[in-house]
């Protein structure tokens, strides 16, 4: 089988979602302000790239109340850890094919 750039995951071409996603395969779930430090990025920019990983089904939202505060953490779901695995693979293929 022949392996082609084609077959990378398109919701994971942009650095921010790359780096959501990279952060909570290694993480529960992140709290926004901890994913915002993290990947060094606005709020306007995490939000609009944790928007389009919803609607993918690869992150799911959970919002409480810490001390009367609100508080939303992200987790990466099933499908998601599922969907970055393939693409990590497809991204190693890729690499092995040019040795």
């Amino acid at each position: 089988m022949k392996i082609s750039i084609d077959d990378l995951h398109k919701a994971f071409e942009s650095r921010v979602r790359l780096g959501i996603m990279s952060v909570l395969a290694v993480n529960d779930g992140l709290d926004f302000t901890s994913l915002k430090d993290l990947l060094d990025v606005t709020d306007g920019n995490l939000a609009t790239h944790i928007k389009k990983l919803e609607k993918e089904g690869f992150v799911e939202v959970e919002k409480s109340f810490i001390d009367n505060k609100p508080n939303t953490t992200y987790y990466m779901t099933q499908e998601g850890k599922n969907a970055f695995e393939e693409h990590l693979n497809v991204l190693e293929e890729i690499i092995k094919s040019q040795k």
